[in-house]
């Protein structure tokens, strides 16, 4: 949601939020998105399932600023790095460390697997921090001298992993942890993770008003309620 919520923010777009739980929405949630997986968007002229497919659609819609590079071989490099953030990097870090350490425990009621989570922290997110040391070369962000959608793509889930006890080490992936240093110190994302954090301890019951404390208002419907449960591309 951050990964949308960002762009909202520096394009002066106005949003309201329904803080659902992650696999607690009811059956009506399906007609929205039938992978039952979050962010949704949804307003006048459309709804949308998916973050990437919501992240074109806020950019053409409100242009101005726009959250990619100028230059097309570095808007092209970014986009390459957004979809990276939503398959090897969130399989790793939220698929196998949070899924299985935080999602099936506290969440689901269910035992996590605790080797797939170990190997995931231990094994797979070294080679994923690895590949993003190396991208992050010289500058201070991912594709140049201010922050675009790919670093508001990939950055997110890292909150997510340390949760769950996984998190780069800066003797290791100095310029990793640098660059989510400055994730957090000047852009957006460091309120927003303020957010999230204060949200991910929440009761169900209190999300709303942990959202308020930030600046965000409640939809006026929500999806949420019903029994957990797992999406139809559900991990683990």
């Amino acid at each position: 949601m951050r990964k949308i919520l960002a762009p909202c923010a520096l394009k002066g777009v106005e949003v309201r939020i329904d803080p659902i739980v992650a696999f607690v929405s009811n059956d009506a949630f399906s007609d929205l998105n039938p992978l039952r997986r979050i962010p949704v968007w949804m307003d006048d002229e459309v709804t949308l399932a998916d973050s990437s497919v919501i992240l074109q659609y806020l950019e053409e819609r409100w242009p101005e600023p726009s959250i990619w590079p100028v230059d097309l071989a570095q808007r092209a490099r970014a986009r390459w790095l957004e979809e990276y953030a939503d398959t090897r990097l969130a399989d790793v870090l939220l698929g196998h460390v949070f899924f299985e350490r935080i999602v099936r425990p506290h969440v689901l009621g269910e035992e996590g697997d605790l080797e797939r989570a170990k190997r995931g922290s231990e094994t797979l997110a070294p080679e994923v921090f690895g590949y993003l040391e190396r991208q992050l070369g010289d500058g201070p962000f991912l594709c140049g001298n201010q922050a675009c959608g790919a670093d508001y793509a990939m950055a997110p889930a890292f909150l997510n992993a340390r949760a769950a006890r996984c998190k780069p080490k800066r003797d290791t992936w100095p310029k990793l942890v640098a660059w989510l240093e400055r994730m957090e110190a000047e852009t957006l994302l460091g309120r927003l993770n303020e957010m999230a954090w204060a949200m991910l301890a929440a009761p169900p019951a209190e999300l709303a008003d942990r959202m308020r404390a930030f600046g965000y208002e409640a939809s006026d419907r929500s999806w949420g309620g019903g029994r957990p449960r797992r999406g139809p591309m559900s991990w683990g």
